[in-house]
C-alpha cells in the first residue's frame, strides 16, 4: 500500500502587490488567495530600514492570521527602499517623488524586503538585502519619469522592473528582491512549510 501524500496547504497571499503575484508565477506558485493587510506603516521614531522592514511583514503576518484557516500557509513581505539610514516610502505626490529620484541620483542605496511565512504554529521569516546603484540622473530624465507615473504605489519612488531599469547601472545581490520578492529565499520558505515550487507550471 502506497503511503498517503501529505496535504498541501492553502496559500494565501497577504498583499496587494501584482509584483509578488507575478514573481511567484514565475516559479509556478498561484495563492489560492489574496488579503491585503492593513496596517498603520508609519515608522517609529529612530527605527532603521532593515527593523522596519521586518516589524511591518510580521504586522501584516499576524493583522491577518485570524482570516485564515489553522492549517493554510500565510505569506506576507514588505520591502523598504534605504538611503543610509533614511527609509524612503511610498512618495505621496510627484514632489515627494522627484526628492527621491534626486537623493538616489548617482549614488547606491539598499532595497531591504522581509518575508514572513506561517503555518499554524510555524513562522519563518528572512530579511533579504541588495544594493543598488542609480547613475547621475539629468533634469530631462527626472522629468520624463515623473511624467510616466510610474513612480507612483513605488517604494522609494521607482520600479527597477520599468523604465528605471536605465538608472540602474549595477546591483549587488538579489534582483528579484529589488522587484518585491526575493525568490530564491521565499521558494525555501514554502517548500519548508509543505509547498513546493513547480517551475513546470510557472508563467511564461
Amino acid at each position: 500500500m502506497s503511503a498517503e501524500r501529505p496535504t498541501v496547504p492553502r496559500l494565501v497571499l497577504g498583499s496587494a502587490s501584482p509584483r509578488r503575484l507575478e514573481l511567484l508565477a514565475r516559479i509556478g506558485v498561484a495563492p489560492d488567495a489574496v488579503i491585503p493587510a492593513e496596517i498603520d506603516e508609519t515608522p517609529a521614531r529612530a527605527e532603521l530600514p532593515r527593523a522596519y522592514a521586518l516589524r511591518l511583514a510580521l504586522e501584516k503576518n499576524a493583522a491577518l492570521a485570524a482570516r485564515v484557516g489553522p492549517e493554510d500557509a500565510l505569506l506576507t513581505a514588505d520591502t523598504v527602499v534605504a538611503a543610509g539610514r533614511r527609509i524612503l516610502g511610498k512618495p505621496e505626490d510627484a514632489a515627494e517623488a522627484e526628492r527621491f529620484l534626486r537623493l538616489l541620483s548617482g549614488r547606491r542605496h539598499r532595497v531591504i524586503t522581509a518575508v514572513a511565512l506561517r503555518r499554524g504554529a510555524r513562522l519563518w521569516r528572512r530579511r533579504v538585502e541588495t544594493q543598488v546603484r542609480f547613475k547621475r540622473l539629468s533634469e530631462d530624465e527626472i522629468a520624463a519619469y515623473l511624467r510616466s507615473g510610474e513612480w507612483r504605489g513605488k517604494a522609494g519612488g521607482y520600479a527597477i522592473q520599468g523604465a528605471a531599469a536605465m538608472f540602474v547601472p549595477a546591483i549587488n545581490g538579489s534582483y528579484t528582491n529589488v522587484v518585491g520578492l526575493p525568490l530564491t529565499e521565499t521558494a525555501g520558505m514554502l517548500a519548508a512549510a509543505g509547498i513546493a515550487p513547480d517551475p513546470g507550471h510557472a508563467a511564461a
